[in-house]
């Protein structure tokens, strides 16, 4: 009988076997694919010094060391953001679509957290949003967050249960729209918004709808979050009228595996808009814009149709 390999010899290929999943936790524990990128580089280099014969799970201890790396970028990252010119939003994660959802877009989505909610994390302490995260979307145990956090697992119990009460406090509803509801508002808002039809962008909005921007200082957009449909209404279709050209069109795109828009330049396919939406009752009662060109450049440009 052939004897199973024990978990020292599997761990010299255990970081690249959860790159993936560590890459994941990262990026929802910082909102940034940058930034979650040089802690899975620190991680690397910390995997690569310890001593593998004592790690009997190298997922878990994996995890311990991507969340600990990302709790002590959290406090940093919190000063940045307060002196980030205008309102700072997460980096979007895209990819394209067309027509039904197909078995890859489901599971993306099944795996993503959506804009809005990487959004309200911001309000969170690091301590809090590692604890929701941790357990709420990965469905990590208690005692594991307590390691990684230094805490007791009744202390990181009660994070997250603080966490999400504010996590639901800070969130607009989002009515439970299902996929095709999702579309649905936001193909009528593509299309409404290409034509700067007031009236029909009226329609798709919420009468409390919220518009999120983030230009970064480098690209202009709305310093401070636009309230209600007549006003944003009149902003996009401004916005329409006096920046896009022919050049520019309007693409369907799966935004942190909702459905969600992209502009891009026609000729080269570079993308230098990303919109993200919260739907509910068949209406947008949030959007979420991504215009910063710093968030941008690891989105594949679409391409020629």
């Amino acid at each position: 009988m052939t004897a199973q390999p024990s978990a020292a010899d599997r761990t010299p290929d255990a970081f690249e076997t959860n790159r993936r999943y560590l890459g994941s936790v990262a990026y929802r524990l910082l909102g940034s694919f940058t930034d979650a990128e040089d802690v899975l580089q620190d991680a690397w280099l910390r995997w690569q010094a310890a001593d593998h014969a004592t790690v009997t799970d190298p997922r878990a201890f994996l995890t311990t060391v991507v969340t600990r790396l990302c709790y002590d970028q959290l406090g940093s990252a919190r000063a940045r953001r307060e002196a980030y010119y205008g309102e700072w939003l997460p980096e979007p994660s895209v990819t394209y679509t067309s027509g039904p959802d197909s078995p890859a877009e489901l599971a993306e989505r099944g795996e993503s957290v959506s804009l809005a909610l990487l959004a309200v994390l911001e309000q969170l302490t690091p301590a809090e949003r590692a604890a929701f995260v941790l357990h709420d979307v990965f469905a990590v145990g208690f005692e594991d967050i307590a390691a990684s956090l230094d805490r007791t697992p009744e202390a990181t119990r009660q994070l997250a249960s603080r966490a999400r009460r504010r996590v639901r406090a800070g969130a607009r509803p989002s009515g439970g729209a299902d996929p095709a509801e999702h579309r649905r508002a936001v193909e009528a808002f593509a299309s409404a918004s290409t034509r700067g039809d007031i009236l029909a962008l009226m329609e798709v909005l919420d009468p409390d709808v919220v518009w999120h921007s983030d230009g970064g200082g480098i690209v202009r957009a709305g310093v401070r979050p636009i309230h209600g449909a007549d006003r944003v209404s009149r902003m996009v279709a401004g916005l329409v009228a006096k920046w896009f050209t022919p050049d520019l069109a309007t693409g369907h795109a799966m935004v942190n595996g909702e459905p969600g828009l992209v502009w891009y330049d026609r000729a080269t396919g570079a993308v230098g808009g990303v919109l993200a939406f919260t739907v509910a009752g068949g209406r947008i009662t949030e959007a979420y814009v991504v215009v910063n060109p710093e968030k941008l450049g690891r989105i594949t440009p679409v391409a020629a149709p």
